[in-house]
């Protein structure tokens, strides 16, 4: 149940509240937008399940939402929320697709059952493929690894667009397996067998990737000793990657705009048009409906692109699938340097169940290889990991040793700087868990009462009057 995400659009914070508890209570996890135009930024960076909207807000109502959401965000139930003047309003957005409404005022009874029909609904609209077991035997989803509700959901529309022609766009952080996914689509699709071409948008230069995209005749710039094919005539038959669009130049969005439209395009420095037929997958981890509304990114060029999209989660919203990629990676990295495949232990991995993962999975994979370098023994310890990572660690209380046995093993695995941190924090710990006292501390660590003292002046760690015992120096 906690993998279902649900959006509550009103301009009454009471409502607000009132639905959040409800649903919260259900282990639903819900947010709040207070206008359509902060549900609408919240929809960019998150897949919702349902969306439940008053239909008379403030500038915008609900009607208006649930026309975007239809368009933009087919796989989202939308519930109405209406007063009694509204009704026939309400029953016209059944009309338009919205699930059910809800008539003010409602119950939390009344508003978990509608919820809880929504689901059921949004789980029948899913089928054929209800299940894992239930795709399709021959998908690739090779290195697409998850067992959660997102990424079963995701694999689900891996399957049923790759085989159209339709563009994708696909959203996600860096890090998060865009270019996997773009390659999933590719090779479950007719043109397989063709070239899957990845261009990455970023790091090539307005007059280079004009040049590299549609190729250029000899002789059209400095250094054009030969002609050259582009990117859409390698592509050809097969698919065209645009990685991070976001950051094409205003120019070449027009460029690209045109072969979108016409399937023809003219070398840099050419006078004749070529023909191409390639399926088109883009990707992105910039807002580009807000870059339409700066102005820095075309708004013709968006709606071609903005088709099919296909939102990635990035993977502090799907921990559950951590333990199997940990899995995977310390496979893949111990064979590739020819070592045993180390254990983690259980509070190895509760360390990296917590952490954020801005990075994504990219991150996780950098920091297992690392991880298993350095790894001494046969499991890796939360002192073979980054020392961000130990510090966050640290901070949530679960890199602390909690005996004098623990710090000697965990000071054979750091380096000099490393040691003077876990090890003031080692004494810390026992103080402040046993109310300061360095008699209780030194006992509850196995520590001699002069040992412990000697770590607590090395690292200048002043005990609080309060503690209420004289403490000897020696």
């Amino acid at each position: 149940m906690s993998d279902v995400n649900i959006l509550v659009v009103d301009d009454e914070e009471v409502v607000l509240e009132s639905c959040s508890r409800a649903l919260s209570v259900q282990g639903y996890k819900v947010a709040t937008a207070a206008r359509v135009e902060q549900a609408l930024e919240k929809m960019d960076h998150q897949m919702f399940d349902i969306v439940i909207a008053d239909l008379v807000m403030h500038k915008r109502g609900g009607m208006d939402l649930l026309k975007i959401i239809k368009k933009d965000y087919a796989q989202t139930q939308v519930i109405m929320i209406t007063g009694y003047s509204s009704i026939n309003t309400a029953v016209e957005s059944i009309k338009l697709g919205a699930f059910d409404y809800l008539s003010k005022p409602f119950s939390p009874s009344e508003l978990v059952l509608t919820v809880k029909k929504a689901l059921e609904e949004k789980g029948r609209l899913l089928s054929p493929f209800l299940s894992v077991q239930e795709l399709p035997v021959q998908m690739i989803f090779d290195n697409i690894l998850g067992n959660s509700p997102r990424m079963i959901d995701m694999f689900k529309i891996i399957s049923k667009v790759a085989a159209t022609d339709t563009t994708v766009l696909i959203i996600g952080e860096s890090g998060t397996g865009k270019e996997l996914v773009a390659r999933a689509i590719h090779n479950n699709s007719h043109r397989s067998d063709e070239n899957f071409v990845v261009v990455d948008c970023l790091t090539l230069t307005h007059t280079l990737l004009e040049s590299e995209l549609f190729g250029h005749v000899k002789g059209s710039f400095t250094g054009a000793v030969s002609a050259k094919a582009g990117f859409f005539e390698v592509a050809d038959h097969g698919s065209l990657f645009l990685d991070e669009i976001g950051d094409l130049s205003f120019e070449l969005q027009g460029k690209l705009l045109r072969v979108i439209q016409e399937r023809k395009y003219i070398p840099v420095g050419g006078t004749e048009q070529k023909e191409t037929d390639v399926r088109l997958i883009a990707a992105t981890n910039k807002n580009l409906k807000k870059m339409v509304e700066t102005g820095t990114f075309r708004e013709d060029l968006f709606y071609r692109l903005y088709v099919v999209p296909l939102f990635l989660p990035p993977l502090r919203e799907r921990k559950e699938d951590i333990p199997v990629l940990v899995e995977h990676f310390l496979k893949r990295v111990s064979e590739k340097n020819k070592r045993r495949i180390p254990g983690i232990p259980e509070k190895t991995m509760k360390c990296l169940l917590a952490f954020n993962w801005r990075g994504n999975i990219r991150e996780l994979e950098n920091t297992i290889e690392r991880a298993t370098i350095h790894c001494e023994g046969d499991e890796i310890l939360l002192h073979d990991l980054p020392e961000h990572i130990q510090q966050f660690a640290a901070e949530r209380g679960c890199q602390v040793p909690e005996t004098i046995d623990e710090l000697k093993k965990a000071k054979k695995h750091l380096r000099e700087r490393a040691i003077e941190e876990i090890e003031k924090e080692f004494v810390l710990s026992a103080l402040a868990a046993n109310n300061w006292s360095v008699s209780q501390s030194a006992k509850s660590v196995g520590m001699q009462r002069t040992n412990f003292y000697r770590l607590i002046r090395r690292y200048n760690i002043s005990i609080p009057n309060s503690a209420g015992e004289k403490e000897d120096t020696d």
